[in-house]
């Protein structure tokens, strides 16, 4: 298979611009480099009882921060693709109109796109995917990783595919660390926009009475079943298709729904009636600059807001009926 890998130069500051503008335009699944990374691995260097590092990850600091966004060769990714530079001009010209204020500096937001054989990105992207701790109690692992086991861990495999996303994003911990919080053993938990899966394996391995995870994507409820039987949670899980929680007949204690700002206020609509009497809602996938928006649509459709968390630009609102 044919796919597209689409890299977006920029600087430190311009990173949340960037993946809020590819948001925009629907493009929800991100890899960022930036060199800060390294810098804080450097510094916790004993953290991790390095002997070394390698020359190569040295020359890495000296890069400029980088989006990059895979899409498969169809046409409708073909006109997506189209629309990145157009919209990363734009962006461009509204940082240099002050838009974001008079010192904010994007970098050059020079877009590359090149066609790839999916051959090459099987054996290239499970370079950057290991065991990540995403939670106090939740790690999420490779299938292709070894890891020991800690008391209290949870462990989730996951093969997430090139498509779909690994867990170690922001506003998938986000929602794991308030499924950790709220869940009760007897919940009964609704995941909206399940993709792979890990927010649904999560929940169960949380000791969830029950399990249902919603996509509109036919090969995500595929990956995410697989991923839920790989995780042996297949009697308390499982996913189907769906849009959002249309024609959907389930009553959970808690929604987890791991999407964009404007896709969390359309749910916010209805799922209500999918929600049991004093039921919860987990929302993420949020940028910190639609947080009130968000905020003020909940409470304006009869949730109370219980909390809201930020990570690296991103939050996670925790809602009630």
């Amino acid at each position: 298979m044919k796919y597209f890998e689409i890299n977006i130069e920029t600087s430190e500051t311009g990173i949340e611009a960037v993946v809020g503008t590819l948001m925009s335009l629907g493009i929800t699944d991100t890899v960022v480099e930036d060199p800060r990374d390294i810098e804080d691995l450097m510094d916790k260097k004993q953290t991790y009882d390095w002997d070394y590092l390698d020359d190569s990850i040295a020359e890495k600091m000296k890069d400029c921060p980088r989006v990059t966004v895979y899409l498969e060769d169809t046409e409708e990714n073909r006109r997506l693709a189209e629309e990145i530079e157009p919209a990363m001009k734009e962006l461009k010209e509204r940082a240099e109109a002050g838009e974001f204020g008079r010192a904010a500096d994007f970098g050059s937001l020079r877009v590359c796109l090149s066609l790839k054989d999916d051959a090459e990105w099987k054996d290239r992207w499970k370079e950057y995917f290991k065991p990540t701790r995403i939670s106090d109690s939740i790690v999420v692992k490779p299938t292709w990783e070894e890891y020991e086991k800690k008391d209290g861990d949870l462990v989730i495999e996951i093969d997430p595919g090139m498509a779909f996303g690994t867990g170690t994003h922001e506003t998938t911990s986000l929602c794991v660390k308030m499924l950790e919080k709220y869940q009760k053993q007897s919940d009964k938990v609704l995941d909206v926009g399940c993709g792979s899966g890990i927010l649904s394996i999560a929940a169960a391995l949380l000791c969830a009475e029950d399990v249902l995870g919603i996509d509109i994507d036919p090969v995500a409820v595929e990956v995410a079943s697989e991923n839920i039987a790989l995780n042996g949670v297949q009697k308390t899980a499982r996913a189907q298709m769906g849009d959002l929680t249309k024609g959907i007949d389930y009553k959970a204690d808690i929604v987890v729904a791991n999407l964009m700002a404007d896709l969390v206020m359309m749910l916010a609509d209805d799922v209500a009636g999918h929600m049991s009497r004093d039921g919860i809602f987990i929302s993420s996938g949020i940028l910190v600059e639609k947080e009130v928006q968000v905020a003020e649509y909940l409470r304006s459709r009869g949730f109370g807001i219980l909390e809201i968390r930020e990570d690296g630009g991103w939050c996670c609102i925790v809602a009630k009926l």
